[in-house]
């Protein structure tokens, strides 16, 4: 998996007239399946004599993403599929996209429909704020005194964080740090130890 992918960073809302039809369009984080349903939810508390509730949803980042959606009562494949192809063509990860809709009384076709919930859902998404999700692992130090302090600053460098340090014959070090980085801190811990002390990843 790639470390570093892009997440929502909080909420956005845009709104489209197709037609007479309201489509409001609200996005923001879904951490998990769990999340994305109390953000539905929510939506539907709020707009609670909306017609229909559209959503899709990308929970996990990379290659281990869970989709879903739903149409919530419109013509099947007009409605959950383009929020759904718009949220995978985004390449966010932990994001959750819902479009209500308020009829106004014309039929927009199935087409019409298509292109309404899509643009929606595409609007909503181009002003929704993202920040970068980091994959952190965690890794374990041991290190001879005499070095301590010099390899704390390597970890202080390499924008790791010590969860725990025990103080016995060495120091033991646990780690949680960006995959990303534990390549380079290996690197630098073994080349200031002359090799004696490098990264160990728990089982």
């Amino acid at each position: 998996m790639n470390p570093v992918a892009l997440i929502p960073a909080g909420e956005a809302r845009v709104e489209l007239r197709s037609k007479n039809s309201r489509f409001i369009g609200s996005a923001g984080p879904a951490p998990s399946v769990e999340a994305a349903r109390a953000f539905l939810a929510r939506l539907r508390a709020e707009f609670p004599d909306a017609s229909h509730h559209v959503y899709a949803f990308a929970v996990g980042v990379g290659a281990s993403v869970t989709h879903g959606m739903s149409d919530d009562g419109e013509p099947s494949g007009t409605a959950g599929r383009p929020v759904l192809a718009v949220v995978q063509g985004s390449g966010l990860g932990d994001v959750m996209v819902v479009v209500t809709r308020y009829f106004g009384g014309t039929k927009l076709g199935t087409g019409g429909l298509v292109k309404a919930y899509g643009s929606t859902a595409k609007a909503v998404l181009e002003v929704l704020p993202v920040v970068e999700k980091v994959e952190r692992i965690g890794a374990r130090l041991v290190v001879p005194y005499e070095l301590h302090a010099r390899v704390r600053l390597l970890i202080g460098e390499a924008e790791a964080e010590v969860e725990t340090e025990e103080f016995g014959a060495a120091v033991a070090l646990r780690l949680r740090l960006r995959r990303d980085r534990a390549e380079d801190l290996d690197l630098a811990v073994r080349e200031l130890s002359a090799g004696r002390v490098r990264l160990e990843y728990p089982a």
